[in-house]
């Protein structure tokens, strides 16, 4: 198994990036080949990195620290007004834990979110082995978030990283038609409660960019802890 000290790291060249205009953008990944353990997941995240699909990676830009590691400590944080209306609006939905796998009812859910959300961006057009690359591969300590209706017609999904000090919050989409549930906010709360319950301290959002909108709900929970200079830190936003 391999471990921090003998992990090998490859840097991409350059490309364009896919949050800020006219910036270009540089990944550092993981080697391939390296055998990553629920235990070196856990470090990795810790300083900084983040999973997609079987790959480990963090930005590594020259010049340019936009992409800020970011965090929710689950004991201090408290939902504001607008995310208990999120809890409310959403009693009525059925949410629970399943091991990721591949089903054809996940996948139209997929297919319907990018083709109508996410037209612009790398994963348009949707396909199967691309749901499969990047949600279902690579699982360790994986599950799938199910949010269903009470008539058991799924709304939402989040894939959701168990790791030893937390949980890793993946990726999430819903089905577009019910857009103001706020499933993503919804889920994101869901995981600090479960995380609460279990003695996990942290819930890991991956990368806040100021500058980004499609990330400006990752600020409104607070506290929010951003990972600077090597160390853990309160997010302080400033105007």
């Amino acid at each position: 198994m391999s471990s921090l000290k003998t992990l090998i790291f490859f840097a991409t060249p350059e490309h364009e990036c896919s949050y800020l205009r006219d910036r270009e953008a540089t990944t550092m990944f993981v080697d391939p080949r390296a055998k990553v353990d629920k235990r070196l997941y856990s470090q990795l995240t810790t300083l900084g990195f983040r999973r997609s699909g079987s790959h480990y990676y963090r930005p590594h830009c020259n010049g340019c620290n936009a992409c800020v590691a970011v965090r929710i400590p689950t004991e201090r944080f408290e939902a504001n007004r607008n995310q208990k209306r999120v809890l409310r609006t959403n009693a009525d939905l059925q949410l629970q834990l399943v091991p990721v796998h591949y089903r054809d009812e996940y996948y139209c859910l997929y297919d319907r979110y990018i083709t109508q959300r996410h037209q612009d961006g790398d994963m348009y057009p949707p396909s199967r082995e691309q749901f499969t690359s990047f949600l279902v591969e690579g699982a360790i300590d994986s599950f799938f978030l199910e949010m269903r209706h009470r008539d058991q017609t799924l709304l939402g999904l989040a894939v959701v990283d168990i790791l030893d000090d937390g949980f890793s919050a993946i990726y999430t989409l819903f089905d577009p038609g019910v857009e103001d549930r706020s499933l993503g906010t919804m889920a994101v709360l869901w995981q600090i409660e479960e995380a609460r319950q279990r003695g996990l301290p942290f819930v890991y959002l991956g990368y806040w960019i100021r500058e980004c909108r499609k990330m400006n709900y990752k600020s409104r929970f607070k506290p929010l802890q951003h990972l600077h200079q090597g160390q853990w830190v309160d997010l302080v936003e400033t105007t």
